[in-house]
């Protein structure tokens, strides 16, 4: 079983930056490929970006690219998603998210954690 706890959301303006932070706890996520996801006030929840356990490989939605980094630390049991050049669109409660399958394979995510919101104003 592995837990999962994002944190660093917050309120910034519009071109700020802001850093989410998960840890994992429970069992290690080090052979996890991890995602953020968001979910943003009446819509669907969307992919962000992922990460292979390695963190070799990475992979992001076309409206974050080049805004926002993933990257992992397995000694740490933490993955991180640094966001940059915020937009007012980037409100959403982001999550972090262990997958069951290996790279690249996100269709199944095993576990979640709750959540942590991030604001935007512009």
């Amino acid at each position: 079983q592995v837990q999962l706890a994002e944190s660093g959301g917050g309120l910034v303006q519009a071109g700020g930056s802001l850093r989410l932070s998960c840890a994992g706890s429970g069992r290690t996520v080090r052979g996890y490929t991890m995602g953020w996801f968001r979910q943003a006030p009446g819509k669907e929840r969307e992919f962000v970006a992922a990460i292979s356990w390695s963190g070799r490989n990475t992979l992001y939605a076309d409206s974050v690219k080049g805004r926002f980094t993933i990257s992992r630390d397995n000694a740490k049991n933490m993955v991180s998603l640094q966001m940059i050049s915020l937009k007012p669109e980037d409100t959403a409660v982001y999550y972090c998210a262990a997958a069951s399958n290996p790279w690249p394979d996100l269709s199944v995510m095993s576990y979640w954690g709750k959540g942590t919101l991030v604001t935007v104003s512009s």
